[in-house]
C-alpha cells in the first residue's frame, strides 16, 4: 500500500510535465499542417473507404459476412487497433528520444511512455467524430449501452500502456525490436477480427489449429468486441469481456512495471 502511494505521489508531483509533453507532442504533430486536427477526423474516414472499397469488389464473398452496420463495424475495430499501434509504436521509442534530457536533469523515465500513450489516447478520442459521422450517415441507432463502451476503450489504455513499457525497456538494450515490432503488428491486424466476422468466417482449421480459438487468444479481439458489443449492437457487456479485458489490462501493467523498474536504472548506459 505504502509503494502504490508513493508511485502516485511522484505521478502527481509530475502531472505538469505530462501536460506540457502532451501538449507539445500535439503542435509538433499538427505545425504548419493545413488540415490540423480535422485530420484526426479525415485519416480514420478515409482508411474506412478504403477498406470497405476493398471489401466490397476484390474480396465481395468476405464483405459484411452476416455483419449488420459493416461500415460502423470495420471502424470500431480500425480505430481501436490505430489506437493500439499507435500507442505502443510511439511508446517504444520514448525513452530512446528523450536521452539528451535524460542526460541533463533528472526525470522519472515512466513519464515518456506513460505520455505517448496519453497523446495516442487524445488522438483516439478525436478520432471517434469520424465514428460519430458514419453512425449518423449510416442510420446506425444510439443504444444506452454506449456509456459501456469506456470500460474497454480505458482498458485498453492500461493494457496499451503495460505494453509500450516493457518494449521501451527493451528497447533501450534491442534496438532490433522496432523493426521486428512492425512486423508483429501487421500480423496482429488479421488476428483482431477488424474487416471480418470470425464467428462466421473462422470456423476452419489451418494445419490442425482452429483458426477462432487462436483469434480469441489476442487481447484485442476482446477489446474491440467489447466496444462493438455496447456501442454497435446495443448490448451490455459479458463477465467473459469484463474479465478477460479488465485482466489482461492488469497483467500488462504489473509486466510492465515490473520490466520497466528492473531495467530503468541500465538506461543511462545504453541510451
Amino acid at each position: 500500500m505504502k509503494k502504490l502511494k508513493a508511485y502516485f505521489n511522484g505521478f502527481w508531483r509530475y502531472r505538469y510535465l505530462l501536460y506540457n509533453l502532451v501538449s507539445r507532442d500535439f503542435k509538433l504533430k499538427y505545425r504548419r499542417s493545413v488540415l490540423g486536427v480535422l485530420w484526426s477526423i479525415l485519416n480514420p474516414l478515409m482508411m474506412c473507404f478504403v477498406y470497405w472499397a476493398v471489401f466490397s469488389t476484390i474480396f465481395a464473398s468476405m464483405r459484411g459476412g452476416g455483419i449488420d452496420n459493416f461500415p460502423v463495424y470495420l471502424m470500431i475495430g480500425q480505430l481501436l487497433f490505430s489506437f493500439f499501434n499507435e500507442s505502443t509504436t510511439s511508446g517504444m521509442g520514448s525513452v530512446l528520444y528523450a536521452a539528451p534530457l535524460l542526460k541533463k536533469v533528472y526525470i522519472p523515465k515512466y513519464i515518456f511512455p506513460l505520455e505517448k500513450c496519453c497523446f495516442a489516447f487524445v488522438n483516439c478520442v478525436f478520432s471517434f467524430v469520424a465514428l460519430i459521422l458514419v453512425m449518423i450517415i449510416t442510420g446506425s441507432p444510439l443504444h444506452a449501452t454506449v456509456l459501456l463502451a469506456l470500460y474497454p476503450l480505458l482498458t485498453l489504455f492500461v493494457f496499451n500502456l503495460g505494453v509500450a513499457m516493457i518494449l521501451a525497456a527493451l528497447t533501450v538494450f534491442f534496438r532490433d525490436i522496432m523493426h521486428m515490432w512492425q512486423v508483429f503488428t501487421t500480423a496482429l491486424l488479421y488476428f483482431s477480427a477488424i474487416f471480418y466476422n470470425p464467428d462466421t468466417m473462422m470456423t476452419t482449421s489451418v494445419l490442425g489449429i482452429n483458426m477462432y480459438r487462436l483469434i480469441c487468444l489476442n487481447p484485442l479481439y476482446w477489446y474491440i468486441t467489447a466496444f462493438r458489443k455496447a456501442v454497435l449492437w446495443g448490448e451490455a457487456l459479458t463477465p467473459m469481456m469484463v474479465g478477460v479485458c479488465g485482466g489482461c489490462a492488469l497483467v500488462s501493467i504489473v509486466l510492465g512495471c515490473i520490466v520497466f523498474k528492473r531495467k530503468q536504472d541500465r538506461f543511462i548506459l545504453h541510451i
